[in-house]
């Protein structure tokens, strides 16, 4: 059974990343909105779904721009969708944690840090002008299932936070890394979030840590399956867009692209590069997702 209460809390960690979250830095204020250009690319070429087919690299290279400007609105609208469930918890956490106070400030730091991302998500897609590109909600399902109905105090919702944040935030800095000529802009909304996501991943990892202490090693591996299943649907949302993201980058018909980057050798070795780290940590704390 989940604790029914919060397990014993890093609350000088909590204090100390409250502090590095003041004073408040208003996102919209951090990015060069003036600069944002459909001219330019806005993720590496290396990491769209589709480099290393011959039948891609043949095609226009304003053709293979615009997918750069689909996939990163992709990344936005998993963004906005995680953000959205991690907001939502966060608010029906404060009246549970209202006696911890270095907890309930942290929470709030969190909740103001993910509206402001959500709107500077929102922002960027006003400002670009390009039709929302849709999520394949169907292998999400599981993990927003798992984000409203689990305790929030249990070691699965942590769990999912964790790999919420670190899969994105690992692709961030893959760009943030490889990022020489891309759209300035992009590259200040990935800035952005990456500053604020290092203390948000700190947090769900020092909070997963602390209730893994308390969980024997017989109920880790009863939560191994379902955690190992979260992992892959997620990782496949995230980097395996919908069919109809290449018909709105011209690429038509979107699902024999789809197709053609689910079987991509390329693609598929980038995205377990992009997961190791990830999959190490949580293979140490004895819940792999393999």
């Amino acid at each position: 059974m989940a604790p029914s209460h919060p397990p014993p809390s890093s609350d000088p960690l909590r204090e100390q990343l409250a502090r590095n979250s003041s004073p408040y830095a208003d996102p919209l204020a951090r990015v060069a909105w003036d600069r944002l250009s459909l001219a330019d690319w806005w993720l590496p070429p290396e990491a769209l779904s589709l480099h290393g087919l011959e039948t891609f690299a043949a095609l226009p290279e304003p053709q293979r721009r615009a997918l750069s400007h689909y996939e990163f609105l992709h990344t936005v609208e998993m963004g906005l969708w995680l953000e959205g469930l991690f907001m939502e918890r966060l608010t029906r956490s404060l009246r549970a944690g209202r006696d911890n106070l270095p907890r309930l400030i942290y929470h709030l730091h969190e909740l103001r840090e993910e509206a402001g991302h959500s709107l500077m998500f929102l922002h960027l897609i006003q400002r670009a002008g390009l039709p929302r590109p849709p999520l394949r909600r169907g292998g999400l399902r599981l993990l927003a299932l798992l984000a409203r109905a689990t305790p929030f105090d249990s070691l699965p919702f942590w769990a999912a936070v964790l790999i919420g944040e670190e899969v994105p935030d690992r692709f961030n800095r893959y760009i943030k890394r490889h990022g020489h000529g891309l759209c300035p802009a992009i590259l200040d909304v990935v800035r952005v979030h990456m500053m604020d996501e290092a203390r948000h991943v700190t947090h769900a990892l020092d909070t997963l840590s602390m209730h893994l202490a308390g969980t024997s090693a017989r109920r880790r591996r009863l939560l191994r399956p379902l955690l190992g299943l979260l992992f892959r649907r997620f990782v496949d949302a995230f980097y395996y867009p919908a069919p109809a993201l290449y018909e709105l980058a011209g690429l038509s018909p979107g699902r024999a692209w789809a197709r053609a980057a689910r079987t991509n050798p390329v693609r598929r070795a980038f995205v377990h590069a992009q997961t190791e780290s990830l999959r190490r940590l949580l293979a140490r704390y004895g819940v792999s997702p393999d």
